[in-house]
Parts: structure tokens; C-alpha cells; sequence
């Protein structure tokens, strides 16, 4: 990532409405919020489910 990842920030009272221009412009499949129509939203869902499930199946360790 340091070599290839761009950070910069701005300040914004209302963060949702400039996040959502690039959001719906760009192909991200992990968000599954604002891209119901990507072909692999139904299976990453499935999946997060199921990984959930099992989360809360193991044990708790310290």
C-alpha cells in the first residue's frame, strides 16, 4: 500500500453526500450498501452471513 495508495482527507459536516458520488461511480463489490446491482453482491452476502454465523459459534479466548 505505500507504494501504490493515494491518502488525502478534507473536512465535510455531512460526509454521506460526497462519499456517494465516487461510491456509485466505481465498480466496489465489498460494498454491498450501494451496489446491489454487482453479480457478486448476492454471493458476498450469502457469505457474510454465513461468516458471522460462525464467528459466533467459536469460543471466546483471552
Amino acid at each position: 500500500m505505500a507504494d501504490n495508495a493515494l491518502v488525502c482527507w478534507m473536512e465535510q459536516e455531512q460526509l454521506w453526500e460526497l462519499e456517494s458520488k465516487p461510491i456509485c461511480q466505481l465498480d466496489l463489490p465489498l460494498n454491498l450498501d450501494q451496489h446491489r446491482h454487482n453479480t457478486f453482491h448476492s454471493c458476498l452476502k450469502k457469505l457474510r452471513v454465513q461468516a458471522r454465523q460462525r464467528a459466533g459459534e467459536l469460543p471466546i479466548t483471552c
